[in-house]
């Protein structure tokens, strides 16, 4: 290991190392409490109970769910929390100082006279943060999601589509650390101010995680579930409702319930019958949407990134060379 590469890891080697350190300890704490949370699940017959119904599922031992995920499963979600922050916490303090505290110390004007490219100068530094960055995440991630596989959608527990969850697992987990490195960066170039940068970098990723958190149903139509007459609904299961349901008349035109038959039995009989409606239903993403909505963010992280990373390169080569 020679020139800028050295360069890079020496200046780099305390968050390299650490960050291996703090994967480790969580490994290591998997591997310890999933055995836990698994033989729990088959001691007490819980396999079966997932997904949900809106009430007290026959047959599932709401104690011994309370007991599971106060427990050992409980600490999913301090894992989950984590890989959740994750893409904040590379963007605010590694993306952030890794360019900001050069400019604002002045030691890029030391590095730049050893004969070395600007180009080449960040394009270490920066390859080697992004390789650890994305390494690190996808790590964290498989293990939440790895841990989570025996609670999958299970009563009381975690849903796919729950933040915590979702947010933590899956393709666009790795893509969102990308995105918060190069976030991280390009604030620390523009504001030439580590502080600044960080406090810039902890808005942008946190407000673009809350921004997509909020529309995300939007991405793609769900799907509608629809019951004959007073069949009994289709159980919401695992899937991710929408709030979206109400009533069909004879022709399929879709009547809100806030708005009509908000009764049961008899009178939503009668109800449904004065109305002419025929049918009822319910709009869901079923758990194969996870998929769909895990690639759209991943591309738009992804090229959120890209763009970032090409505006840095455009003004460091404007400014420095």
């Amino acid at each position: 290991m020679k020139g800028t590469l050295w360069l890079a890891w020496r200046q780099q080697r305390a968050l390299v190392l650490g960050g291996g350190l703090l994967l480790a300890l969580c490994a290591a704490w998997v591997v310890f409490q999933r055995p836990d949370a698994v033989a729990f699940v088959d001691e007490h017959h819980l396999a079966g109970c997932k997904g949900w119904d809106g009430g007290d599922e026959e047959g599932c031992d709401g104690e011994a769910f309370a007991r599971l995920f106060d427990g050992g499963a409980g600490g999913l979600g301090a894992l989950a929390a984590l890989s959740v922050a994750l893409p904040v916490l590379i963007g605010v303090f590694w993306g952030a100082p890794l360019l900001g505290r050069e400019l604002e110390n002045g030691t890029i004007k030391l590095a730049l006279t050893q004969g070395v490219s600007v180009r080449r100068w960040f394009a270490t530094r920066f390859a080697l943060a992004t390789v650890c960055a994305v390494t690190g995440s996808a790590v964290l991630a498989a293990l939440v999601a790895w841990w989570w596989q025996p609670t999958a959608n299970m009563l009381s527990g975690f849903y796919w589509h729950d933040g915590y969850i979702f947010n933590a697992t899956g393709p666009a987990a790795v893509a969102c650390a990308f995105f918060g490195l190069a976030a991280g960066t390009a604030a620390g170039l523009l504001m030439r101010r580590t502080l600044a940068a960080m406090g810039v970098t902890l808005a942008a990723v946190g407000g673009t995680r809350l921004l997509l958190n909020t529309f995300r149903s939007d991405w793609i139509a769900p799907t509608t579930r629809v019951t004959p007459g007073m069949t009994p609904k289709q159980p919401v299961g695992s899937a991710w409702s929408t709030g979206d349901f109400g009533y069909l008349d004879a022709a399929g035109r879709e009547y809100p319930i806030s708005r009509y038959c908000q009764t049961s039995g008899e009178d939503l009989r009668r109800c449904m019958a004065e109305n002419g409606f025929v049918a009822r239903y319910h709009k869901v993403h079923p758990v194969g949407d996870f998929w769909a909505f895990q690639w759209i963010e991943t591309a738009l992280f992804l090229g959120a990134a890209a763009a970032l990373v090409a505006v840095t390169c455009l003004v460091l080569r404007r400014r420095l060379v």
